[in-house]
């Protein structure tokens, strides 16, 4: 009879993935590292993830999922007021840089890592910053903005470089400005809609 595995093994292996992929980056870390880590066989993770390029793409899929919900958890309270909800997810972002934890952005590290626009995993990180550009283009359509698809794409850049500047200043310096920063330009964005809880 073949052996039956537990049903959150490929949770199991996600879970340590993300842990050592987030710290130390995908390419440093290899499959034979991450078999010994997990505690399971070899052909036990190879059986729920056939290629390593396989399971970062799955990893990051789930990441974007858990992003969802954390961005869905703090533009909630803001429901109504489209500006204010934009402002709430740079909010969320720069409160993500000044966690103990963040080793930088797990979409805008990986896309650096995987040159090739057909690595399923750089496809699974544009794919969430897609995600994140039209979420910000919905909230400035509804806030009457001009320009949504400009103001997102300017709000993009401040998330980015909020992300990528954290790596290396945490939360002073450049993280300082970004939610300030942000305000503004949404408020220039929409100024029928942005009111004075931006500001």
């Amino acid at each position: 009879m073949a052996r039956r595995q537990a049903p959150d093994t490929k949770q199991r292996i996600l879970a340590v993935a993300a842990r050592l992929f987030g710290r130390h980056g995908v390419r440093s870390v290899g499959m034979q590292r991450l078999v010994d880590e997990t505690g399971l066989g070899k052909s036990l993770v190879y059986r729920e993830f056939s290629s390593k390029d396989y399971l970062v793409a799955e990893w990051l899929k789930e990441t974007d999922a858990a992003w969802g919900e954390y961005a869905d958890a703090a533009t909630r309270p803001h429901e109504g007021d489209p500006a204010r909800q934009m402002l709430a997810l740079v909010e969320f972002i720069h409160d993500s840089v000044l966690a103990d934890d963040f080793y930088g952005c797990v979409f805008y590290n990986t896309i650096a890592e995987f040159r090739d626009e057909d690595h399923p995993g750089r496809r699974a990180a544009v794919a969430h910053l897609e995600r994140v550009r039209a979420l910000l283009a919905h909230y400035g359509r509804d806030a009457g903005a001009e320009d949504p698809e400009g103001l997102a794409d300017t709000l993009l850049l401040i998330i980015g470089g909020l992300l990528v500047n954290g790596t290396a200043f945490a939360g002073k310096g450049p993280a300082e400005h970004a939610v300030p920063t942000a305000a503004a330009i949404i408020r220039q964005a929409c100024p029928a809609t942005a009111g004075s809880a931006l500001g």
